[in-house]
């Protein structure tokens, strides 16, 4: 590999600090928010779906913040950074006002916030670091990410049977997290958002109209990313919830919805960051596909501590590869300085259906039960991987210069 340019090293030596706090964030909405208000504040359906949702709430309002960022002459580092600090706010509040509303709005803010800085980091991810090793530097950091996730969720599900009444502590370190994501992404080389259409915040939409590779691609993440996200909070409640015949203790929990998947990440991020960078997309996210659909079957279907571990593995392996995919995807089909519109509609859509899902999964689930739910949620997976089995054919690869330029415009393909 060639040596890094000045902005890739600046970009990646930052990002490797960030990561650190970005893992002990994954453990807030994967864990430890939903089981403290349910055990600790004992938080409703709708509680549980506002937190779960803020999320996507976060996604929704992307492009919305990204108009807004770029009509103030902001650079993406620095809106990204004052989203940040808007969420630590967020999450102190709940550390010193420890009350079920203010554990809602608080929390929520600060998931919320840190979802919505999705397009912005994509930019930076897109102008400071070369196409061709794009996947594989992304991934060295989510490596850091993992280690730190697993190891916050192994001490803080320690710490919580330890201290029953140390939730509080939980909260100051995920505002702290924030705190320092700000730090961290304010210093990155400066990535301009271009702002040439006009300030509406739906003008990126039309990218939709105009590119196929696009637009197919957005309907097949629909289907798989509802079917994921409704099973997505239930991990939690179907382990916590006494009605399920489980109810495990904190660091179990732990163990299951955070330590096992992120260890199986660790071991297979980086083999997904380099496939990232050679393989066909529409294969890497077929495969992911099936995994996240044979986790879900075991996970709740599976019967037994065996069906569990092995949802938990199969879930951490796919995931590995999801979040490069999440995250990256849209640098293999838009122009260099269409990245954040075209990851500002990812993400919209990706907020509309998580905010759909994070209500619909816990009432799904006492309607028809968990397995219904987490069959009808696999089927959803299935369709989404035939339908890019049909793009694919039709379009096999958008090519992706070395410098990030797409050598043909996907949207006459």
């Amino acid at each position: 590999m060639e040596p890094l340019t000045e902005r890739e090293a600046a970009t990646y030596r930052l990002e490797r600090i960030r990561a650190v706090a970005a893992g002990i964030l994954e453990t807030a909405q994967v864990t430890f928010l939903l089981l403290i208000a349910h055990r600790w504040f004992h938080a409703g359906p709708a509680e549980k779906g506002m937190l779960q949702g803020a999320s996507s709430a976060g996604l929704l309002l992307t492009p919305v913040l990204v108009t807004m960022a770029a009509a103030l002459g902001w650079n993406a580092e620095r809106a990204a950074g004052r989203l940040f600090i808007l969420g630590a706010a967020g999450l102190l509040a709940t550390v010193l006002f420890p009350t079920l509303p203010v554990l809602v709005a608080g929390a929520g803010l600060g998931v919320l916030c840190t979802a919505a800085t999705a397009p912005f980091l994509a930019s930076i991810y897109s102008r400071n670091y070369h196409a061709g090793r794009r996947g594989d530097l992304f991934s060295r950091n989510i490596v850091v990410r993992i280690v730190a996730s697993v190891l916050f969720a192994w001490l803080a599900g320690l710490w919580l049977e330890a201290r029953p009444d140390g939730f509080r502590w939980i909260l100051g370190f995920y505002a702290a997290a924030l705190a320092l994501n700000a730090w961290c992404v304010s210093r990155c080389p400066p990535v301009l958002l271009e702002q040439e259409d006009g300030r509406n915040p739906l003008r990126a939409f039309r990218y939709v109209r105009t590119d196929r590779v696009f637009r197919w691609t957005l309907i097949s993440w629909m289907l798989m990313g509802f079917g994921n996200l409704i099973m997505f909070p239930l991990r939690v409640e179907y382990l916590s919830n006494e009605r399920y015949g489980l109810h495990l203790s904190p660091s179990e929990i732990a163990l299951l919805t955070s330590v096992a998947p992120n260890a199986a990440r660790l071991l297979f991020t980086r083999m997904w960051g380099r496939l990232f960078d050679r393989m066909n997309f529409f294969t890497l996210r077929i495969i992911l596909n099936t995994g996240f659909m044979l986790g879900i079957l075991s996970f709740f279907t599976g019967g037994g501590q065996a069906g569990l571990w092995a949802g938990a593995v199969l879930f951490g392996v796919s995931n590995a590869g999801a979040d490069l995919a999440w995250s990256l995807w849209v640098t293999k089909v838009a122009p260099p300085n269409r990245v954040t519109d075209y990851m500002a509609v990812h993400t919209f859509l990706t907020g509309f259906r998580g905010v759909i899902a994070a209500f619909a999964a816990f009432q799904c689930a006492a309607w028809f039960g968990i397995g219904p739910t987490a069959a009808g949620a696999a089927g959803l997976i299935l369709l989404a991987s035939l339908l890019l089995i049909r793009e694919k054919r039709r379009a096999p690869e958008t090519p992706v210069a070395q410098d990030g330029s797409k050598a043909s415009a996907s949207s006459s393909s």
